[in-house]
This record gives structure tokens, C-alpha cells and sequence, in this order.
């Protein structure tokens, strides 16, 4: 989509909205400065004329900027051309390098989520991880668009990264060869028992339309005897506010999806369910929908929806927590502020700022032998600094649900791998939906002998 003819803007927060810069005002006001905007013009003017060194004025005015957004809280930010071009990327769809998704917490490169198949993936480099040297260079306090750089690379080219994993006392060393990444928003495959399993691994442009491609593609696969469906949103970590209505739309014949509140009347919007006409998609086949601590934003909002609908159950862990609204306001041709303007609230009105979604039945990743480990130390918001306050005051551990009493839940990760299971979640989740198939298949059996 086209923001100004300068640069395009992907959909990686919440909701993006596209309003006209106000330029306004900027100038003339002199006379009118309240004194705390005096305060910043004379400190302008004593470092202009007092420091050690000639400081250029782009560099203070940018550091104003960005300390003026850092105040708020952790997804406002100033956007210029360099940080547009990587929006910019993310819409192509294709770049080479690791396939990783990165954020700078305290001058060190933290990994929001490797991208499913990626060559970051396949290297075993985990959400949570810190990058902290790039063949063997300390990188601590680069600016995030030059750790990017450095990451960045032709495809077959190698890279050495050394990693700190928080639940871990040694040092994790990884070499990955970069590859062309094509970002595949969602994927799905045919499971046993006629179970459908599809990855919604970001929301990107088109992910409803791309969800009801595959529901339609698993069926024909299935003969039309399609039994059930995992909606598979872990690690993704949001995008458009649309598409997320637009999935949750699929699945829900009436009523909210959910309702996004700011301080004005033109940031307060309803969103209702729209498929009177057309129904659920999956004509009431049972769901359930995977989180854990890196599903955000727009995955909330499906998740949340879905839950409060009783319409799928919510399996794994509870999720980041990231209720917030950001809106993409440009500056000038090449520059914007991406600024929080809302909450968003699921149907019942729950707002999942800091306390997340919280899973109907918890799943430990046991598969995973750093899983239970990373989990102590999982970072969600509200564990970012300024992070805005639930307005409930709720206390993580008065969300967490104690897991149910499952005897497979104390397998190690050793004896998984001896069954063959990979992915104990995902295993979990849909051993459920078969045996959700199988007795409903009993009762129908039993009602007709009856009959």
C-alpha cells in the first residue's frame, strides 16, 4: 500500500492507520512555548554552544525525538528512511539473510522470533535469544538498522553468531548460511485423522483470504471429510489489525471481535463479526488454536475472540500481552511516528495489555529441552520498560492457570524424540481433536443403534 510516494509501510503492528502529517504549527512558536518546551530550547541552545564538540543539529534533534517516544512506552518510535526500507522489505516478501526478527533491549540484539523454515530457524537460534557477537565482534550498543546490516548477506554466504540464552550458563555458538528468505504468512498440511493444521505465522496482507485458501484446500485433500483444525499462532508476533479481524470473521457467524479504545471519539472502533451470509467457514468443526509467549498483537485478538465466542480452545502457554494500538503518522515524505493511540479490548472486554491470552488448557513445549528454562525467563510486556499498565492492575501471577494433571507432561524432550514427536504441543493438540473425533463418531454410532 502506498503511504507517500516516497516509501510504503508494512502492517507489523497492531493497526496502522494513515493520517495526514500536520505541519501546522511547527514553526512560529515562539511566545506560545510552554515553559517545559523552553527548557528543551535552552538546553538545545547550551549544548550547541557549550559542548566539548560541534554537534550537527540532525543528531540532537533525532535524539529529542526518540527520547520524547522513549518516554511513552516501547512501541512508539520514529521511523526514517532506513527503518521504512526494512517496513518496506517485509512487503516485498523476499530478502536474503538469516530470517530472523530482532529488537534492541538495552544496547543488546534480542530475537523476537525466527521465521518458520528459515535458515535461522534450522540453526536452532531461538525466540529469546541475544545475539551478542557477530563472528566473534562484540556488537553490544550498535543501532538496530546496522546489527541488521551486519546480519544481512547474500545467499550461501556464512555468518558466526554467538548467543546468550537466558536459562543457560554457557554460551551458545551458532554458523548459519543465509538464504533467500520468502516469507510465507501461512502454511498448512493434512495431519492424521483428517486434522488440518495451519500456521498463521505473521499478518501480513491477504492472511484471511490465505486461511480460507487452505481450510478449502483441506478439504478437498480430506474427500470433504475434513474432522478438525489446529490454528497454529505461536511465535507470530502480529501485524494488521484487518487481517485479524478478517480471521476471526471466518470462524463466527455474529456478534464482536473486538473494540479498540483511545483517547478520542476516532480512535474508539467497534469491529462485529460480518458472515450472517456466508457462516463459519469450518460449519462448526471443533478448533484449537496454539499460543504461547511470542504470540502478540493481532494473534491476541484472535485468540481472544475466538475464546470468549467458545467457538475454539486455547492450548499452550499464555501469550506476550501486547494490547496496544499503534498509528503510523507521517512526518514528512520520508519520515513517520509510529505512535500508540489505543487499547484493544476482546469481546467480553478483557483487555490483554500485559496479562496476555491465557490458554484454556496450559501445554509445556516439552520437546524442547531449553523450553522449560526459557520459560522462567520468558520476556513479555510486562516486563518492557514503560510498558503501559492494565488497567484491571493485574499481576502476572494472578493470571497464570495451574497446567492440568497430564502424566505425558513430565516426558523429557529424550523419550519424545524416541516416539518420533517433535513438537509435543503441537502433538498434544491434535491427539485432542482425534479423540474429540473419535467419540463423537461413538455417540453418533450409539444414537443410530438406539434409533
Amino acid at each position: 500500500m502506498k503511504l507517500l510516494p516516497a516509501f510504503r509501510v508494512a502492517a507489523l503492528c497492531t493497526a496502522i492507520a494513515l493520517l495526514p502529517a500536520t505541519t501546522a504549527g511547527f514553526a512560529q512558536v515562539e511566545g506560545r512555548a510552554s515553559p517545559e518546551f523552553a527548557k528543551l530550547f535552552a538546553t538545545y541552545q547550551r549544548i550547541k554552544a557549550s559542548y566539548v564538540e560541534p554537534v550537527e543539529d540532525e543528531r540532537l534533534i533525532r535524539g529529542a525525538i526518540d527520547g520524547m517516544l522513549a518516554a511513552l512506552d516501547p512501541h512508539s518510535a520514529y521511523l526514517d528512511g532506513s527503518s521504512l526500507q526494512r517496513l518496506e522489505t517485509m512487503i516485498d516478501g523476499q530478502y536474503q539473510g538469516l530470517g530472523i526478527s530482532i529488537q534492541m533491549e538495552d544496547g543488546a540484539v534480542k530475537v523476537v522470533s525466527p521465521f518458520r523454515g528459515s535458515p535461522a530457524d534450522n540453526a536452532g537460534i531461538k525466540a529469546g535469544d541475544f545475539i551478542t557477537h557477530i563472528n566473534g565482534e562484540l556488537i553490544y550498543g550498535l543501532d538496530i538498522n546496522e546489527a541488521v546490516a551486519r546480519m544481512r548477506g547474500p545467499a550461501g554466504s556464512t555468518i558466526d553468531l554467538t548467543l546468550f540464552r537466558p536459562g543457560r550458563d554457557d554460551r551458545v555458538e551458532v554458523t548459519v548460511t543465509r538464504g533467500v528468505i520468502e516469507l510465507e504468512p501461512v502454511t498448512f498440511s493434512l495431519e492424521e485423522g483428517n486434522i488440518g493444521h495451519i500456521s498463521v505465522n505473521e499478518f501480513s496482507r491477504d492472511v484471511g483470504a490465505d486461511v480460507l485458501a487452505a481450510i478449502n484446500s483441506l478439504r478437498t485433500e480430506s474427500g470433504g471429510r475434513l474432522a478438525g483444525l489446529v490454528l497454529d499462532m505461536r511465535r507470530n508476533p502480529g501485524g494488521s489489525l484487518d487481517e485479524a479481524v478478517a480471521l476471526s470473521d471466518l470462524f463466527l457467524d455474529r456478534g464482536a471481535i473486538v473494540s479498540q479504545r483511545g483517547r478520542t471519539p476516532r480512535d474508539t472502533i467497534y469491529y462485529q463479526a460480518e458472515s450472517v451470509f456466508r457462516g463459519d467457514v469450518a460449519a462448526g468443526l471443533p478448533i484449537i488454536v496454539l499460543i504461547d509467549e511470542g504470540s502478540a498483537s493481532a494473534s491476541e485478538i484472535v485468540a481472544g475472540a475466538l475464546q470468549d465466542h467458545n467457538r475454539a480452545l486455547v492450548m499452550g502457554e499464555r501469550s506476550f500481552g501486547k494490547g496496544s494500538v499503534q498509528t503510523l503518522l507521517p512526518l514528512t515524505r520520508d519520515s513517520a511516528l509510529k505512535l500508540t493511540t489505543a487499547l484493544y479490548y476482546t469481546p467480553s472486554g478483557r483487555s490483554v495489555q500485559e496479562g496476555g491470552i491465557e490458554p484454556d488448557i496450559r501445554v509445556p513445549q516439552i520437546s524442547d529441552p531449553d523450553a522449560e528454562r526459557r520459560q522462567r525467563y520468558a520476556l513479555r510486556e510486562s516486563d518492557l520498560r514503560g510498558h503501559l499498565v492494565n488497567e484491571l492492575g493485574r499481576e502476572n501471577r494472578d493470571i497464570e492457570r495451574d497446567r492440568i494433571d497430564d502424566p505425558r507432561f513430565q516426558l523429557t524432550a529424550a523419550q519424545l524424540e524416541e516416539q518420533g514427536i517433535e513438537d509435543f504441543q503441537l502433538h498434544y493438540a491434535l491427539e485432542t481433536l482425534r479423540r474429540t473425533t473419535r467419540a463423537t463418531v461413538a455417540l453418533r454410532g450409539l444414537s443410530t443403534s438406539r434409533n
